[in-house]
Order: C-alpha cells, then structure tokens, then sequence
C-alpha cells in the first residue's frame, strides 16, 4: 500500500501548475503573448516562462511562434479545448454561488440578415420556451471568431466543419429569384434564365462563406451569362431585400431569410429556377462553453417549429 502522502497528492501528480494552465488559456484564447499578460496583470515574459514551463513539463511545443503571430500545435489545440471547457465550468459555478439566482443570459451571434429576418420576428417564442433565458444579440458582418469573442452559440452557414466550436445542424437553405409584386405589375415574370439575366437585378456583397452572389448563382445553374443588369448594389443583404420590397429590381431571396415576406406577399417568389447549397446553417458552440441546458433549449428553439 502505498504513503497516504502519495495518496493525497491527486491531480497535482498530473497537473504541476495550475497557475500555467491560467496563462496558457489566455494565450490561445487572445493568440497573444502581450494581450494575455494585460488580461492577467503580470509581464509578457511572466506569462512567457508559464507556458514554456508547460511544454517543457509536457514534452511538446503547443505554440507554433510565427512572424509577429502565434498558433496552436494540434497538441496545443487539444490542450485549450480540454482547459477552456473546465475553467469556463469552473467560472460558471463560481458565478452562481457568487450571485445567487439571476436572470441567465446567453450572446447569441449571427449576421444582420440572420437576425432582422429570422430572429427578430421570433423572439416572443423563444420568450414563451425560456422565461428566465435574457438573449444579447451579436451581430456579424463575417464568421464571428468564437475565440476571441464571448459568444454562447453562433449561427453559421457553411459545411460544419469550424475548428474553433462545435455545430450542430439547423436546416438546409435554397436560392431562388424575388421581387415585388408592384415590380411584376410593369413587366412579366422573366420564363428564362436568360431573361432573368437581362432583368433588373439587385446585388449584395458576398460577406460569409458559402454566400452566393448573382454570378455564382447563375453559374451553380449552369448558366454563365455575358452580361448581368445591375440596377442597385448593396453592402448589405438586408438593403438588398429591402430594396426589392420596394420594386427596385429582383433580388436573390435566401428562403429561411425571406420567408415571412413571400407568407405576407411583400416579396413574390419567381419560378423561373432555385438553387440548393451543399451547405446549411448551423448553430456553433465554442469550445470551453459547457454546453448547458439553456444553450440547448436555444438551438432547439432555432432547429424546431417556432421557426419553420
């Protein structure tokens, strides 16, 4: 049998440091030496010897040190996920005992079109699910970077495959042409491709991967257009959509997006094609979020009938 001295040494067999461990998690979390010893209150070359002491200690590098950048080794990836997750737990309790019963809120990140279109008009079903849940919405013009940002859950478009959280399936998505019915009023539904291209036609800036602008589109369906007729161009797909409202041309209508404007007959669904994306939308938790009962009854809330 062995020394109960041995015994009772536990975890810190295992895990020499846990002040390293701290130092470590900021590190990967701001990817940055200097950002993590601000957060930390203690010196660059402090936090330095932290982490150098762990790869030492581990026999591995977990810092790939590039020109004026840092990255994670595959070893150092698995490392932050683990730590990420147990400290984000830890804080979670220390939270609650700290606070006693509050209203719980979750960051909710998603792009403006996701938000005005989908979200927005929901929210009082959500409400009625989680009386308790307060959501914050965080609103992305890209992919939000979960690492650096905190966010409970995004919603992403895309194929699910993002190594900075874990995602789970929402829905698909499918591409067709819209316009206004006042737009329709001055000139029939365009029956062609080859029509649809010599319309009037509104743009917006591809700003999240997967995002088809017209060309693609086109070019999905086989189609490759000389020449498309641009009336307007927009940053923004939420001005795209509402410049389509109000007959300025025919816009691309994402369906999960503009679906409450072709139920109301704001926007007309043109029948001439659609497109389906191989990918889908997905609701992303970072990794080191513990994956709780309110974050699971939020993407149940965004999978299921309250918003089909």
């Amino acid at each position: 049998m062995k020394p109960a001295t041995e015994k009772t040494k536990g975890y810190r067999r295992l895990i020499p440091s846990v002040t390293a461990l701290v130092e470590f998690e900021a590190v990967a979390r701001l990817g940055s030496f200097t950002l993590a010893a601000h957060e930390l209150g203690v010196t660059q070359a402090a936090v330095s010897r932290q982490v150098r002491f762990l790869e030492e200690t581990l026999g591995t590098r977990l810092f790939r040190r590039l020109h004026r950048a840092i990255e994670l080794t595959d070893e150092g990836e698995a490392l932050y996920r683990v730590v990420a997750e147990s400290m984000q737990k830890i804080a979670s309790v220390f939270d609650r005992l700290a606070r006693g019963p509050v209203q719980q809120e979750l960051v909710l990140a998603a792009t403006s079109a996701f938000s005005h279109f989908r979200l927005l008009p929901r929210l009082a079903s959500l409400k009625a699910l989680q009386p308790d849940l307060q959501l914050r919405l965080s609103t992305q013009m890209f992919t939000a970077d979960l690492r650096h940002k905190e966010i409970d859950v995004a919603v992403r478009f895309g194929n699910g495959l993002w190594p900075d959280g874990t995602a789970t399936l929402l829905f698909d998505e499918e591409v067709f042409p819209v316009c206004a019915p006042s737009w329709l009023q001055k000139q029939p539904a365009p029956a062609t491709l080859d029509e649809l291209a010599g319309a009037v036609l509104v743009e917006s800036d591809s700003t999240t991967e997967g995002w088809l602008g017209w060309e693609e589109w086109f070019h999905a369906l086989g189609c490759r257009p000389m020449r498309l007729n641009f009336a307007l161009r927009c940053s923004l797909y939420t001005d795209a959509i509402q410049a389509a409202r109000y007959g300025q041309g025919v816009a691309l209508g994402w369906g999960r997006l503009v679906q409450d404007f072709i139920e109301s007959g704001d926007l007309v669904r043109l029948e001439v094609a659609s497109f389906r994306p191989t990918d889908s939308y997905f609701a992303v938790v970072p990794h080191g979020r513990a994956f709780t009962p309110a974050i699971g009854g939020l993407i149940e809330w965004l999978r299921d009938g309250a918003l089909a």
